[in-house]
């Protein structure tokens, strides 16, 4: 018998031991903890440049699990709403400030900036300690059918109660 598993709520993931693979939820956004392997590097040992952004969407999507969007009812509440639906990254500014190596332990800071009617910008962090690696604003649009469409409301409700709670600058 094939039958798929139903998502887990918030109350399941916060009794899941492994939980912490999701990094934490801390004032202003969500830490992810990221190993560098051999597999993230160039031939020289350092991470290599898109590997970021792969860090990043990892940081984005425990995010959302950790603030109580489970993504399997997002995607069913989604395309119920806006049938042929997808997120899509619009926009993102990086900026490279110092490289990373193999076997450094990395932080993905997550932060919303803003929750509009079809996007959400995030400010993401990738540090080592202290030491700012990478630096990236990034813009996450919602589409159907090749529109911008208004977000889910489940999505929406959970990224202004984010934002809400957010230090502002």
């Amino acid at each position: 018998m094939n039958e798929r598993a139903a998502p887990f709520s918030p109350e399941t993931l916060k009794a899941d031991p492994f939980l912490h693979l999701a990094g934490t939820l801390v004032p202003g956004g969500h830490v992810l903890p990221v190993r560098v392997y051999y597999e993230d590097t160039d031939f020289s040992g350092i991470v290599y440049h898109a590997n970021y952004l792969k860090f990043m969407e990892r940081a984005r999507s425990d995010h959302l699990r950790l603030i109580g969007v489970v993504q399997g009812e997002l995607f069913g509440e989604a395309l119920a709403e806006a049938p042929g639906f997808a997120f899509v990254v619009r926009s993102m500014e990086l900026q490279f400030v110092r490289p990373a190596r193999i076997d450094d332990v990395l932080q993905v800071h997550t932060s919303p900036i803003e929750v509009a009617g079809a996007s959400i910008t995030l400010a993401q962090k990738v540090k080592r300690g202290a030491d700012l690696i990478v630096e990236a604003k990034v813009k996450v649009a919602f589409v159907a059918q090749g529109r911008a469409r208004r977000i889910p409301d489940a999505l929406r409700a959970a990224m202004k109660l984010a934002l809400e709670q957010a230090p502002q600058p």
